[in-house]
């Protein structure tokens, strides 16, 4: 049985190439029926919003992404309550569905999975 991944991203998706990559590693490992999670944290939840404007920094969408995550059989996906609170962002301005975890559900939900990465 293959082990179960959770991937944690962190950072905003202009920021850097870790939101871009975070995203990469859960497709690249649904297309190959890896049990894997992914979980925005931090400034990682900027990626959920519809209010993304990638063309003012000439860059492309990260939504298309997002979207295409449930094709490729990465359906667990979690969101910090408190990450999402702090940065104003209410569930019907996200991208996709997410579950929302307060923080004791966040610490349940690390020793859930056998491996973590954090981007």
């Amino acid at each position: 049985m293959s082990k179960s991944l959770l991937i944690i991203s962190r950072q905003a998706p202009w920021s850097g190439p870790g939101a871009r990559e975070a995203l990469d590693i859960a497709l690249a490992g649904g297309a190959f029926d890896l049990p894997i999670g992914m979980l925005f944290l931090d400034d990682g939840v900027f990626q959920l919003s519809t209010r993304q404007q990638p063309g003012n920094l000439q860059q492309k969408d990260l939504g298309a992404n997002l979207q295409a995550l449930s094709m490729f059989g990465v359906e667990d996906l979690y969101a910090s309550q408190r990450s999402l609170a702090e940065r104003g962002l209410d569930t019907a301005e996200l991208n996709i569905s997410v579950q929302r975890l307060d923080d004791s559900a966040l610490t349940a939900l690390l020793d859930h999975y056998d491996q973590v990465i954090t981007l």
